[in-house]
């Protein structure tokens, strides 16, 4: 009697979706969570301390995004990421704080965040990657075509500074000329800021939206691979509120922040209910 042929190698692997993330692809799950470790820390502390757990809580959102972007498209697209994300910011706001577009008039107080260049701390730059990337991860889970998905990236990274600019302004990271023009409640902050974070995203955006047609999604994805950007997103979103609100004494800054970012966080939930769970195996989780 003849035996069965045995199936190819890796054949069942091909047609079944995988159920456990590899050790490499735990790595920003891991970060993640330092990172929020990091955040909690940040209201228990004050001075040198604070300093440190700032720059910290930067470094590893930026790592987080970075590692997650290389696990999943690869290490030329994490590159891509950092060149489109933090190598625009930083010459945003290097063009920003010497000529005052697009943001408005500001400085920042180099002090406690780490070398600098144009008076620019290079940490900013990197806040851009670690911010902007679970954005846009979770804008193109939401939205149903790339025009779509750029401008809901803009409106979220507008609602996260809805959160950060309150908040470094009131730790003195950075000061504004103009003091008296901004929202209800949020007069140190012009609205000219809140538009030059809406145009400065809109170009990384388009950059990054560009460059994942260059570099799709690797093939084989972990199971879980959309859970990083839609947890971070998600502690960005209901953190945030909770720490201004509770732990900052920044109650109209929670109030705003909130409702800006949850603008993409009502559509990432209305979106999981209407279509079906995001992270499960058998769709692609990076549209």
């Amino acid at each position: 009697m003849i035996a069965p042929a045995s199936p190819p190698l890796g054949s069942a692997a091909r047609t079944r979706p995988r159920l456990r993330p590899t050790v490499r692809e735990l790595a920003p799950a891991l970060l993640a969570g330092s990172w929020v470790l990091a955040q909690i820390a940040y209201p228990l502390t004050s001075s040198v301390a604070r300093d440190r757990i700032t720059v910290l809580i930067v470094l590893l959102s930026a790592a987080t995004a970075l590692t997650h972007a290389a696990t999943t498209r690869g290490a030329r697209f994490a590159i891509g990421l950092l060149v489109a994300v933090s190598g625009v910011g930083l010459v945003a706001e290097i063009i920003g704080t010497t000529t005052g577009y697009p943001f408005g008039c500001y400085a920042y107080a180099t002090a406690g965040l780490g070398p600098a260049v144009a008076g620019v701390p290079l940490v900013i730059a990197l806040a851009w990657t670690g911010g902007l990337y679970p954005v846009w991860m979770v804008a193109g889970a939401v939205a149903d075509r790339t025009s779509n998905r750029i401008a809901l990236t803009a409106v979220g990274a507008v609602g996260w500074d809805l959160f950060l600019d309150p908040q470094m302004v009131a730790d003195g990271r950075w000061t504004w000329c103009d003091e008296g023009s901004g929202l209800p409640g949020l007069p140190a902050i012009p609205y000219t800021n809140y538009l030059g974070w809406f145009a400065v995203a809109l170009l990384m955006a388009v950059l990054l939206t560009t460059l994942a047609r260059r570099f799709p999604p690797l093939s084989d994805p972990a199971p879980t691979a959309m859970f990083v950007p839609i947890a971070v997103f998600l502690w960005t979103w209901f953190g945030s509120i909770l720490a201004h609100a509770v732990f900052l004494g920044l109650p109209r800054s929670a109030a705003y922040g909130g409702v800006g970012f949850g603008i993409l966080g009502v559509g990432l939930l209305w979106r999981s209910r209407r279509r079906g769970p995001l992270l499960r195996a058998d769709r692609d989780p990076l549209p």
